[in-house]
């Protein structure tokens, strides 16, 4: 669970209030959850290999999970140094840059060892994410949203000026010369799979939300029914543009017009932005609603307890799940029905996994590395 120091202004004076949103945590197991199935169904060879509502409805999850998994991280930013943000206390905030400093050094080289195994991997970008946003704790609100603006619509841009498909061999999904210095930093900062640009604003719209009092329901309802109407309105307007250009007489190919103003994760463009960042924010609020609603229920424990330990989960579902698969020899050629099941059955077992290990310790294991190395063990 996320442990949030709050402070309330009264009478000039700050008090501290400090609970648990239990919420969040049930939100990123959500999002690993999404993520253990898009990668299943990815590595089968599954996406378009069952019927078609199935294929429509797993395609929802391709890059919302990952978008969703991010911006919690930018909560978790903002609930962090929220004291040191409202009291404005210099001292406070570089003791938490210092923090995730670290914490995004730990992840960046945990990502880079694990990318060998996992291609795919968002846990070095997430690194990169959370080094940036370390000098940006201090910084309003409203200037947090200039810059996710910006960062949306300088990536799009720059797809027009820079060659997006160079080191890419696309019918393996490999990313050629990872491990040279010109294909390390457009891998990480233009073309890899959650590049810097724009990624970064998802997990600046996290730190905005973080600020948000998202214990009241009237800011929950806010959030959640903007969050609809954003991924809503995205979709719509995407499916408008490609039926439009694909009707109309241009040189451009249909695969080109839905990299352009379709809503993949590849290229991030715009319109898959926003629907990316309105389902976060939908997934997030209905969470915390959740659980507070349900809080006391026997069924909420074990699933914000795979929260909890979604860093390890994330590894496990690669290194344990598909690598058990692989043994047994179902990845590739598969059926999106296995696909679902199978990433349906290793959520089941990650869940159960999480909420017995928290009975005898209080982190992951992964989890628990990582504060004990960044000095956060204590």
């Amino acid at each position: 669970m996320i442990e949030i120091e709050e402070i309330h202004l009264e009478a000039g004076k700050y008090f501290l209030l400090s609970e648990r949103i239990i919420g969040y945590d049930i939100a990123r197991a959500l999002a690993v959850f999404g993520m253990v199935m898009v990668n299943f169904k990815t590595v089968m060879g599954a996406a378009g290999n069952g019927p078609d509502w199935l294929v429509t409805a797993a395609g929802l999850l391709d890059g919302r999970a990952a978008a969703t998994f991010v911006v919690l991280a930018g909560a978790g930013i903002s609930l962090l140094t929220r004291q040191g943000y409202m009291q404005d206390d210099h001292d406070l905030l570089v003791q938490n840059r210092r923090t995730l400093l670290k914490r995004a050094f730990f992840l960046f080289v945990i990502g880079l060892l694990y990318t060998p195994v996992w291609p795919a991997d968002i846990l070095h970008f997430y690194g990169v994410y959370i080094a940036l946003a370390a000098f940006l704790l201090a910084t309003s609100s409203r200037r947090l949203w200039v810059y996710t603006c910006s960062l949306v619509l300088t990536f799009a841009v720059m797809l027009l000026v820079f060659d997006y498909e160079k080191f890419w061999d696309w019918n393996t999904l490999t990313y050629e010369r990872f491990w040279t210095i010109e294909g390390m930093v457009r891998h990480l900062f233009f073309n890899g799979f959650h590049p810097v640009l724009p990624w970064l604003a998802f997990l600046l719209l996290g730190m905005i939300l973080g600020r948000q009092d998202m214990r009241l329901p009237a800011v929950q309802r806010r959030i959640f029914v903007w969050g609809v109407a954003a991924a809503i309105a995205a979709e719509f307007i995407s499916g408008l543009l490609v039926r439009t250009l694909l009707s109309a007489a241009i040189p451009l190919e249909k695969a080109t017009i839905i990299a352009l103003v379709g809503t993949g994760p590849m290229p991030p463009m715009p319109l898959y932005m926003l629907a990316g960042a309105g389902t976060a924010c939908a997934v997030i609020a209905a969470s915390i609603a959740i659980g507070q609603r349900y809080d006391e229920s026997f069924w909420i424990r074990p699933l914000v307890a795979a929260g909890q330990l979604a860093l390890t989960l994330y590894v496990g579902h690669v290194v344990v799940g598909l690598g058990l698969l692989e043994v047994l020899g179902y990845l590739g050629n598969q059926t999106l029905q296995f696909a679902v099941l199978t990433s349906i059955l290793f959520c089941m077992a990650g869940v159960t996994f999480a909420y017995f290990w928290q009975k005898w310790f209080a982190r992951g294991p992964l989890e628990s590395l990582l504060r004990t190395l960044t000095g956060m063990g204590k």
